[in-house]
């Protein structure tokens, strides 16, 4: 098949997309796919060649490309682009992937897994991976799917504020502590910190003001994270994680040897049986397709605590989807063949 790899884009996980993208790109291509992977913020500028030819391009246009410690300067990659145009799509990025027979979203975070490119995609008729636009916007959204799984699955006390600088000493003040701190639609961790004063609370809403203004406050849970991917509707083998030190932040999840991941989780099988129940409950009420990933938090007593869903979790090398399928005996390059291939039955709704 001819597939476009689409991603990059324009959000905070930019990096962590693009790693995916490469790695995906290059597996389909070792499964005898006419793979290509194209940005979809910065698009096809650097292509000469006539458009109808680009599935043959060299090693399908991927480079080596690991993810930065830190988060992108999205100001320099808008800067970066010769169309200074508002779309978030890049030159011919529609226009190739209306040829490809399906679009691989590799996309992470609000330029992708918020329901918005899917939607674009349904318009125009192309096929793509994953859940559909409904579902991801739910998911995008953390308060949204904590108000419409709570009565299904346990999840830690929460509260969702809009504020601005003025409001931070009154938050700080009637906020519970310890406390989660997490903006509402965002994904790899990116703002999220745990508050154990007033003061470290204050910091992070400060921070998390760039980065939409609008935050979950969660109650923390102590106990140990444990994390499940769905494949075609049925949940995989759980994993544990355990940063070397912090919680599994941004740093922690994308660079190597920065935390120890345990597949499958060493959990009693009562409670594995739980937390795999838990992820597909939610995988239903949400309505997703094809795959995910949900996290969680056991407690001592064998309970798992619901923190948020990913309709497209990473594909990095470090990425956990991977090796929940490894766990049942399925190779990267099959678990890419088999969300394209399950991916096409829900776009055709068989």
């Amino acid at each position: 098949m001819k597939i476009v790899v689409l991603a990059g884009g324009l959000s905070m996980e930019r990096n962590v997309s693009l790693s995916s993208g490469t790695k995906v790109c290059r597996a389909l291509r070792a499964r005898g796919h006419q793979a290509i992977l194209v940005d979809m913020f910065l698009g096809l500028e650097d292509y000469d060649g006539a458009l109808e030819d680009i599935f043959a391009a060299p090693d399908g246009r991927c480079s080596d490309y690991s993810v930065a410690v830190r988060e992108p300067d999205l100001q320099q990659v808008r800067r970066s682009r010769r169309d200074q145009s508002g779309s978030l799509f890049g030159k011919d990025v529609l226009n190739v992937c209306a040829m490809a027979d399906v679009v691989f979203l590799a996309l992470h975070g609000t330029c992708g897994e918020d329901g918005r490119v899917q939607a674009a995609l349904d318009l125009l008729g192309i096929p793509y991976t994953g859940s559909g636009y409904l579902g991801s916007a739910i998911a995008m959204d953390k308060d949204l799917t904590k108000r419409l799984v709570s009565d299904y699955v346990v999840t830690p006390q929460w509260r969702t504020v809009s504020y601005t600088e003025a409001d931070i000493d009154r938050i700080a003040q009637e906020t519970k502590l310890p406390c989660v701190v997490k903006p509402d639609a965002n994904g790899s961790s990116i703002g999220v910190s745990i508050a154990h004063d007033r003061e470290e609370l204050k910091t992070a809403l400060r921070e998390c003001l760039g980065l939409g203004a609008r935050v979950v406050l969660e109650d923390y849970i102590a106990g140990r994270e444990i994390q499940v991917a769905v494949l075609a509707g049925r949940a995989l083998p759980s994993i544990e994680i355990i940063p070397k030190q912090g919680f599994y932040n941004y740093e922690n999840k994308y660079q190597a040897g920065a935390a120890e991941e345990i597949c499958p989780a060493p959990i009693p099988e009562e409670w594995e049986l739980r937390v795999r129940q838990a992820t597909e409950t939610v995988f239903r009420l949400l309505g997703l397709s094809v795959y995910s990933r949900a996290d969680f938090i056991v407690t001592p007593d064998g309970t798992p605590y619901f923190l948020e869903i990913n309709t497209l979790p990473g594909m990095t090398p470090t990425s956990l989807v991977p090796q929940e399928a490894a766990a049942v005996g399925m190779s990267y390059e099959e678990l890419c063949e088999t969300i394209v291939r399950e991916s096409l039955k829900a776009r055709r709704g068989v």
